[in-house]
Formats: structure tokens, sequence, C-alpha cells
């Protein structure tokens, strides 16, 4: 691994129970990353202090840098944007791999297109599959939140209201997915480093709003990335998904935040009230069903229940969100 005085390009990396994922992940950066001065920093989350050894007789050149608890994605990432040296910098997942030498093209036409405030390529999936229904857009995103019908009336309803951006360059986009996200040290200093209060999930929406302040987001659509997602996860497979239970708890926390922050109180406040009435709905249209197929009335309720106990998550944030009060939105 290259370890410059001076690199050009910070890599910053967070470890959380993923030590393993990391040395696959700077093997393939150390295999196709040519022409191009960097340096990598480890931003460890873990308590478990086994993982550093794991990386360091690996890669020695490896800054390792301890946050003493699990500060998650952003104040992860701001530790490490802090203590790094290049004048560029990336945000890369742990587990993700490389394919080919996209760090030196996206360093390049950061250097040679000074319009441009960030850039990212495309995901590959763990299948294999190049990830086109990945959001890239705040609009998509705010419509996922509402819990209507996919189709018809609802949905046409909603793109009116929430309408798309649309860009002359067709690899302009809204904002970039937080597992590669490379922008110039000069730009984080006007746009500001992530926001601590976020734990995990929608921290890199509500940065890129900032940094899209300061020029172009390109999502680089010729140019690719493996992303294995939910490194740290052991749930990510086996969680149920429903259409009314679409949301872990604390990525819903994080969205709502982001909302709250960018959108304003309006828009957070129309989304609770969204959640608190559909409550019961969705237990009256259950019951009706039950009914009318000659079941018991209060039978099969548990993903109503579910969605119930989610929004009662919600809630315990409610007032430092309407005020949007300093903290660690954290469950």
């Amino acid at each position: 691994m290259q370890a410059p005085t001076t690199p050009i390009l910070s890599i910053i990396l967070v470890n959380y129970k993923t030590p393993h994922l990391i040395v696959d992940c700077l093997h393939s950066v150390e295999k196709h990353t040519s022409g191009l001065s960097y340096e990598v920093l480890v931003v460890n989350n873990d308590p478990d202090p086994s993982g550093q050894a794991v990386v360091l007789n690996a890669f020695p050149n490896t800054r390792w840098i301890e946050m003493g608890y699990n500060a998650g994605f952003s104040r992860a990432n701001n530790r490490g944007i802090a203590e790094s040296k290049g004048r560029l910098i990336l945000l890369l997942n742990s587990d993700t791999l490389l394919i080919d030498n996209v760090l030196k093209r996206c360093a390049d036409l950061l250097d040679n297109r000074p319009e441009v405030a960030a850039v990212g390529p495309m995901q590959i999936t763990r299948d294999g599959q190049v990830h086109t229904e990945a959001y890239d857009g705040f609009s998509q995103l705010r419509r996922y939140f509402y819990i209507v019908p996919g189709s018809g009336f609802f949905k046409t309803l909603l793109h009116r209201l929430l309408p798309d951006n649309h860009y002359t360059d067709p690899n302009e986009v809204d904002w970039l997915i937080g597992s590669f996200i490379m922008t110039r040290r000069e730009t984080i200093q006007k746009a500001g480093m992530l926001d601590d209060n976020f734990f995990m999930y929608a921290e890199d929406v509500e940065w890129c709003y900032r940094l899209g302040k300061q020029g172009k987001m390109l999502l680089l659509r010729d140019a690719f990335y493996i992303h294995l997602e939910y490194g740290s996860s052991t749930d990510y497979q086996e969680r149920k998904v429903t259409h009314i239970n679409r949301f872990k708890p604390q990525m819903h926390v994080s969205n709502l935040l982001w909302v709250r922050k960018q959108y304003g109180v309006g828009a957070y406040l129309i989304l609770i009230l969204h959640y608190l009435t559909l409550i019961p709905v969705i237990f009256g249209w259950k019951i009706g069903v039950n009914l009318l197929k000659l079941r018991a009335p209060f039978s099969e309720l548990e993903n109503q229940r579910e969605f119930a106990r989610h929004v009662g998550i919600f809630l315990r944030f409610f007032w430092k969100t309407v005020f949007n009060q300093k903290g660690f939105y954290k469950i």
C-alpha cells in the first residue's frame, strides 16, 4: 500500500465488526488503484480490540483511529476527515470492493471539473446485479416514506406533490450513497462535516444536500464498485419486510430527522400524522378482513402490532426532532 507524506486522496473506512471485510476491501483498493497516491484511515467503532490486529497485520501502513465507543457513521467519518491529510476525501464502506481504477477516475474528474462537488460510481450488489433501483433523488426517498397503495391515485398524487428534480446532465443527481462519496477537502470546509446528530442512515442524504449547494453531485453511470451491503448486520436476510413494516426503526428515526432538517417541521409533522392515522386504519382493515373470512376478529394482527411498535419508537424522538435539538439519535 502506498504511504506518501502528503497523499492526494484520503480513504476513510469505519470499522464495526467488519475487520475481515476491510482487509478484502483494501486488497481490492491496492489491486485496482494506480496513478494516485492515497492514505487509508480506519476509524474503529467496535469495542472488540481484535479487529486492529487483523487489519494492521495485512496493511501495516493503515492509520487506525479509536473512537472508544460505537459512534455511528457520522461521528466516525468526521474524526477520520479531521485527521486525514489528502486534498481529496473518500468515504468508503467496509463492505465494498473495487473492480477497476475507479478512484483515479473520480479523482481526475474532481481535479478537472471545478463545478462538481462530489462524485461516486454505480453499485453492483452482492448478487452481481447493477443496483439501478437505488434512490438518487430526494423526492424519490420522501415518497417512499408514505405508506399508501403503490399505484393509481395515491401514486399520482405523491408524484405531483413531491416531483423529482431534473438535470440536463444525465449523471447529475440529488445525492450519492454514503458507501462511496468522493469530494474535496475544500468543499467539506464550505459545506460542513457530516451532522453528528445522526447515528446511522440518512446522514449521507443530509450531507449531500449541503455538498450539493457547492456544486454538482455526479453519479457515474458507467463506473462501478461492488457493495455487499449490511456488512456488520446479521439480520439483513432474516428480517421480514412487509408493505407497512418496510423501515428498520433506526433507519427511519434518522430519515425523519433528515426530513425535519432539510424540509422543516411541517414536513416532519405530516409524516408523523400519517403514521398515527395509519394505526387505526390498518387494524380496522385487518379486523374487517378477518370477519369477512369468518376468522376470529383479532387474529393475525402481528404485522399491525409491529407497525404500532415502530411508530412508538419514532415518537420517542418526537420532541427532540420537532425542536431540532442536538443529541445522538440512536435507538
